[in-house]
């Protein structure tokens, strides 16, 4: 017979082994996703100013879509694969169906309403009337795109949800690379201009969902027929996950915003640095970003289970993997923050300031880490309201009020230490968050019969 000990380190390994299988092909998405963006831009910022112009004031829009999105994502993960692990198959099919046609129906919607309004929302945010043909242009593909990048994803989420992170990673890199592909011929070749970014992304976009929906079908993950059966308490279920998800999304923008004012009280060249800085932070945590999506599905079965112990510890071996790589990545910085900080800002003045930001900050990125972890795993507990505190807590008390503080006693320097100490305590009260709200979930039903 097995000892007690020994079988909870066979199941920690058998957790690892899992966690890295679900976690390495959305690192490859992401990465992928990273490049086609940068690249994109590359190509856009070729065609002149006006064409980035409307790419920047396209920006806002397209954040509300992501939002949107990824709350109606999330619910997707939490929820099928909760009932996935209840052993309730047959309703996680259905409700794979009702969250397809409401998303895409959700999303069809916002993108009419967005053509129809373009011109007083483009007003708003400040654009001026040469702009309006090139938004007639570029907004009436990459509409039709968002709605078709909205139809893909809820493809992606129900894959996640059934424990498949392969077939969301192949796809987000191979439309990434479709699209990168497809960028000049389009922009260039066809002589679209901006126009030809748009079809670029409709086309690899609608080549993912024929790729991804019929594995889906195949396996039988996804049904119709019986998808609006106690429809109301379905969407009340999925709103319930999906609007404090969203809200968490444009948490970050706003926080964001604030502490770029803060930041532009000490010039023009800190503002540069920081923006670099948070380049940088954001290729720092690209593990962390892949493992809050391949740890939910993960959650959520073990949740539907009832396997709470297996919960505890796939969070604790998630929470150490990143303790150990985000120091070891933040070392790396620092030995070679000079040579990372010249080849990013080429500037010296903003360069010593870049190099400044990259020795005091990243070693709080694991706090970070653990911090976005925990809300990930909220969301697959359907305690996403908790998870919104979570995020709110970490930005709004936290990090914000911290910036601040250290920019008033210490400049510059101060601030960016405050931004360290900021990311630390957030991962530090997470925790002791998180605990509550596991505890309370324990007692929670899963959606009704």
């Amino acid at each position: 017979m097995t000892s007690a000990p020994e079988q909870t380190i066979s199941n920690k390994k058998e957790q690892f082994i899992e966690l890295a299988k679900m976690t390495w092909p959305m690192l490859i998405g992401i990465v992928s996703l990273m490049s086609f963006q940068l690249v994109d831009s590359v190509f856009i910022a070729r065609l002149g100013v006006e064409p980035l112009a409307v790419v920047g004031f396209t920006i806002p829009i397209y954040q509300l879509f992501i939002g949107i999105q990824v709350g109606i994502g999330i619910a997707t993960t939490a929820l099928i694969s909760q009932l996935i692990g209840a052993r309730e198959d047959c309703k996680a099919r259905d409700l794979a169906g009702l969250i397809v046609i409401i998303g895409s129906a959700c999303f069809a919607f916002l993108a009419v309403l967005t053509w129809l309004f373009r011109y007083p929302i483009i007003r708003v945010l400040g654009a001026t009337k040469e702009l309006m043909p090139f938004i007639d242009a570029f907004w009436a593909v990459w509409l039709v795109g968002a709605f078709a990048g909205g139809f893909l994803y809820f493809g992606y989420s129900i894959a996640r949800a059934n424990g498949n992170t392969l077939i969301p990673g192949l796809g987000m890199a191979g439309t990434s690379l479709l699209n990168i592909a497809l960028d000049p011929i389009f922009i260039f070749t066809f002589d679209l201009g901006l126009a030809g970014a748009a079809w670029a992304t409709l086309c690899s976009f609608s080549i993912g969902c024929l790729f991804v929906y019929p594995f889906i079908l195949k396996k039988n993950w996804l049904h119709f027929s019986d998808a609006f059966e106690n429809a109301i308490e379905k969407i009340k279920q999925i709103l319930a996950v999906a609007l404090p998800a969203m809200t968490s999304q444009l948490l970050p923008a706003l926080s964001s915003m604030l502490a770029t004012m803060l930041v532009a009280q000490h010039g023009t060249e800190s503002v540069a640095a920081w923006g670099l800085g948070i380049r940088v932070e954001f290729f720092s945590i690209i593990l962390v970003l892949a493992m809050t999506m391949s740890l939910p599905p993960m959650i959520g079965k073990s949740y539907g289970a009832k396997n709470f112990d297996d919960i505890q510890i796939l969070l604790k071996l998630a929470v150490k993997t990143i303790i150990a790589w985000q120091l070891l990545l933040a070392l790396i910085l620092v030995l070679f923050d000079s040579s990372i900080s010249h080849a990013l800002a080429g500037n010296e003045d903003i360069a010593s300031l870049l190099a400044l930001y990259i020795v005091i900050i990243p070693f709080s990125y694991a706090f970070l880490g653990i911090c976005m972890v925990l809300v990930s795993a909220a969301n697959a507990i359907s305690r996403a309201m908790d998870g919104l505190k979570i995020s709110f807590a970490r930005l709004f008390i936290c990090y914000l009020p911290c910036l601040f503080i250290g920019s008033v006693f210490g400049d510059l320097m101060g601030l960016m230490i405050g931004a360290a100490v900021g990311n630390v305590l957030a991962g530090i009260i997470s925790i002791w968050m998180f605990k509550s709200s596991f505890r309370k979930a324990k007692t929670r039903r899963l959606l009704p019969p």
